[in-house]
């Protein structure tokens, strides 16, 4: 029965096209054309849930059983929160601010990672006219498309797009009452990390909340996307200056090799493609500028115009993340620069790597010397600006109380007198 539906889904035959006023009479024409007579329901819902719909017809035969829902084990809690610490420490500001926005609603904001599981959700008393919400807005339940059909969350974790089901376009009958709307998060490798869902039910949003979610999804991307660089030149970049530290803004991070390691959607935009092959990842290409002049942007704190290659004004800012971290506020950019040597190398900063070792006389350069001396001097002025309180000098540094520790015994260990 599936196999020929399938058949005719695939066929050029035209459905049958009746008038219909409202959304829920379309999706109810929908159904019964799938479901009941096997043709594609063209024109009448999105592409991305009748894409779903095709999948959940192969694993799920019964529509209106009730889904399952298994209890949470303490372990299987701990172990879900441990495995998404780095993606719920980055989200956790703009979650807090969707909370905020949506209390006077029935909403609830929710997390999963890549594989549907929910790491976060809105805690608020539970409604007598929200059961199913009740039932799945919990921290360790999977509501991937595997385990309850089509919903946006499982769309995006299943495609990586964006996208909202609404009511009857749920494909089991329980969650007709649902509506919810789904962005993705990605992370630095461009995979999918998480996705990020509003959820209502037995009422409508009453506001955009495809537009919401979207917004807050690609703020707590960008917030990753730097979160998870090592080592890289983080440049924001956008056409007004106005937009630098708003979720429109570009995003790239560039490699000690001179590459572009990622990009944000908004960056990639900006640049008019992705570097995908590996001839395009140049950053004087793409950009029109080298590395070393993108380096020296670092030393300004406000926004500079550039040039780029394709001849587009932008207004840039940037600045190093050190290869344990460490964001390098104060570098000082080198002019040449080897393929294979950390960017952290050839800058001045406040920290390098957390096993940091004292080169020999003979390897060290003049420049090497300088950056050294540069870096103390920086300690100490924000040591002193503190009274020498270390934990107050790390925060405004953004390093560990260790890493400056560290670096004042080395300090200490080179003035040592050397025996004979």
């Amino acid at each position: 029965m599936a196999h020929d539906m399938f058949d005719r889904l695939g066929t050029a035959d035209a459905p049958r096209q009746l008038f219909t006023s409202t959304p829920a009479e379309r999706v109810a024409l929908a159904r019964r054309q799938f479901f009941e007579e096997g043709v594609r329901p063209s024109g009448l819902i999105g592409e991305a849930v009748l894409q779903s719909w095709m999948r959940c017809t192969r694993t799920h035969a019964d529509r209106q059983r009730i889904v399952p829902f298994d209890a949470v084990t303490p372990s299987r809690l701990h172990a879900t929160l441990a495995r998404n610490r780095e993606l719920l420490d980055v989200a956790r500001q703009e979650l807090g601010q969707m909370e905020h926005a949506l209390a006077g609603t029935d909403c609830r904001v929710i997390l999963t990672d890549r594989d549907g599981v929910v790491v976060h959700v809105t805690h608020q008393p539970a409604a007598a006219h929200q059961p199913v919400l009740r039932k799945t807005a919990r921290v360790g339940v999977n509501i991937s498309e595997r385990i309850v059909g089509t919903t946006a969350p499982g769309i995006v974790a299943s495609t990586g797009q964006a996208c909202t089901v609404d009511g009857a376009e749920h494909y089991f009958d329980v969650l007709r009452e649902m509506q919810c709307a789904a962005a993705p998060i990605r992370d630095v490798t461009g995979r999918l990390a998480g996705v990020l869902d509003l959820t209502v039910e037995a009422r409508r949003f009453g506001f955009d909340a495809a537009s919401m979610v979207s917004l807050y999804a690609t703020t707590i991307e960008n917030r990753l996307l730097q979160a998870q660089s090592r080592d890289h030149l983080i440049l924001r970049f956008q056409a007004s200056p106005t937009l630098l530290g708003t979720p429109m803004e570009a995003l790239a991070g560039v490699a000690p090799d001179g590459t572009i390691a990622w990009l944000n959607n908004a960056g990639a935009r900006l640049l008019g493609r992705l570097p995908e092959a590996a001839d395009e990842r140049d950053v004087e290409c793409l950009l029109g500028h080298d590395l070393a002049s993108l380096l020296r942007l670092g030393r300004r704190e406000s926004a500079q115009p550039l040039r780029l290659a394709s001849g587009l004004g932008v207004w840039v800012q940037a600045h190093l993340k050190g290869a344990d971290g460490v964001d390098f506020k104060h570098a000082v950019a080198m002019p040449a620069l080897h393929a294979s040597t950390p960017i952290a190398h050839t800058v001045d900063a406040v920290a390098a790597e957390e096993d940091c070792t004292t080169a020999t006389d003979d390897e060290q350069t003049p420049h090497a010397e300088t950056l050294r001396e540069h870096s103390r001097k920086l300690i100490e002025e924000t040591l002193a600006a503190h009274g020498g309180n270390v934990s107050q000098a790390a925060r405004q540094l953004n390093v560990s109380r260790g890493t400056l520790y560290r670096r004042m015994r080395g300090w200490r260990e080179s003035e040592q007198p050397q025996a004979e």
